[in-house]
Parts: C-alpha cells; sequence; structure tokens
C-alpha cells in the first residue's frame, strides 16, 4: 500500500485532473479508483480533506511585490521545510511567480501534509498544486510545470 497524503494528492494530480479542476467534484469514482490503485481509505480520506483545505483558502489575486518583508520560518517550519525549500520559495517570490499569501497557502498545505521533512521536489509537487487551483496564476502554473518537467528552464517575464 502506498503511506502519505502526498502519494494520494500526486496520483490525483496525475491521472485524473488534468485541464480540469472540476473532476474532483465527484470524489465516489475517484475513491474507487484510488482504492483501486492501492491506497488506503484514511490516506484517501486525509488527501480530500487537504483539497478541501486548499480550496478554501483562495487568496485574491495581487501584486506580487519584491521589496516586501522577509518571511521568517519558525519551529515546525524549520524543521519540515530545508534550506533549499525555504530558498525555493523566496526565488519564486522574487522571481514574481508566487506573491506572498499564495507562498503563504504553499506553506500551510506543506504543513498539512503528514510528513515530517519535505524535499524540494515534494514542495515543488505543493507549488504546482496551489498554482492550479489559483484563478489567474496560469502563467505561474505553466512556468513552473515547465521547471519540473521541461528539459531546460525558461526563464519567468
Amino acid at each position: 500500500m502506498k503511506e502519505s497524503i502526498l502519494d494520494v494528492l500526486l496520483y490525483l494530480f496525475e491521472h485524473y485532473i488534468g485541464d480540469d479542476a472540476d473532476t474532483l467534484r465527484d470524489r465516489d469514482p475517484l475513491q474507487e479508483g484510488l482504492i483501486e490503485a492501492g491506497f488506503s481509505p484514511s490516506e484517501i480520506s486525509k488527501a480530500f480533506d487537504w483539497l478541501d483545505g486548499l480550496a478554501e483558502q483562495r487568496p485574491a489575486a495581487g501584486d506580487a511585490r519584491v521589496d516586501g518583508p522577509v518571511r521568517v520560518y519558525h519551529g515546525p517550519e524549520l524543521d519540515k521545510l530545508d534550506v533549499e525549500c525555504r530558498g525555493f520559495l523566496l526565488f519564486l517570490e522574487q522571481q514574481r511567480v508566487l506573491d506572498a499569501d499564495q507562498r503563504e497557502l504553499v506553506l500551510d498545505r506543506a504543513m498539512a501534509l503528514d510528513q515530517d521533512e519535505l524535499d524540494l521536489d515534494d514542495l515543488k509537487w505543493v507549488i504546482l498544486m496551489v498554482l492550479f487551483n489559483q484563478p489567474g496564476a496560469e502563467a505561474a502554473y505553466a512556468w513552473m510545470e515547465t521547471q519540473m518537467f521541461g528539459e531546460e528552464a525558461e526563464p519567468v517575464h
């Protein structure tokens, strides 16, 4: 059996969501497919709760600020996110891929995962899922997707 909420989320994202976020509304067929794929009902339920938490916290689209205050990480955030992850979030803010509200949403969703630590690849998936769920973040989502799946990184415009 597969173990973590992130595994369930990645499976959903790769196999069911595609270009349509509305796919997640009818959860019964999704749950059956996830159980057939080897996920436990409790992990599936936690993953749906995670997605519900994401949907409830959509920040209003705003302008990214490069001159704003620096985010200071504390306690459990330092334990879960290593220097590479925190540096990548700062880089995304500086490149205006994420604004401060989106960064906080990424952090909230990363902290909601049942893992003690996240590596950079896991964090990138969380970022991609958050951006996918944000109205008006299509360009940032496309850039992030290119960073993850493209051969060469493209510059941010």
